[in-house]
């Protein structure tokens, strides 16, 4: 509190998504998880531990994302997006790498894609509702 009484806000705002230059959504949205998504794709084959850690940190991502949005449901949209990308990114670089999946991708990986989309869209809107909330506060 200032001596006037009023509050001040300390911190870093982001700055919204709907701001930046498309190159920059570009790369914030789809070439990021596909960077991510590849790693994750070697890593898959590789060491199950690693190919966690680098979900993880995908999931937090995306959950940080969600922060650049004004609500919920275009915090949505870019989970969505970006998780199909890093979902695709990751089939497709293990397959381009042939190793032995380390963690079970169950009988049908194409699933995959469907299930990082909606995670990372549940994240991303989560990152954004949480954003919205703290700033009503």
């Amino acid at each position: 509190m200032e001596a006037s009484g009023q509050s001040v806000k300390r911190g870093h705002a982001p700055v919204a998504f709907t701001e930046r230059s498309v190159p920059v959504k570009i790369v914030l949205a789809g070439v990021l998880p596909a960077l991510v998504g590849a790693v994750a794709g070697v890593l898959l084959g590789v060491s199950s531990i690693a190919y966690l850690a680098i979900g993880l940190l995908a999931a937090v991502g995306s959950f940080l994302s969600g922060l650049e949005h004004e609500n919920g449901w275009s915090g949505a949209d870019r989970g969505f997006v970006a998780g199909a990308v890093y979902g695709t990114s990751l089939l497709l670089v293990h397959a381009l790498v042939g190793t032995h999946a380390t963690v079970a991708l169950g009988s049908f990986p194409p699933a995959l894609v469907l299930v990082t989309a909606l995670v990372g869209m549940f994240l991303a809107a989560a990152g954004a509702t949480g954003a919205t909330g703290a700033d009503r506060a």
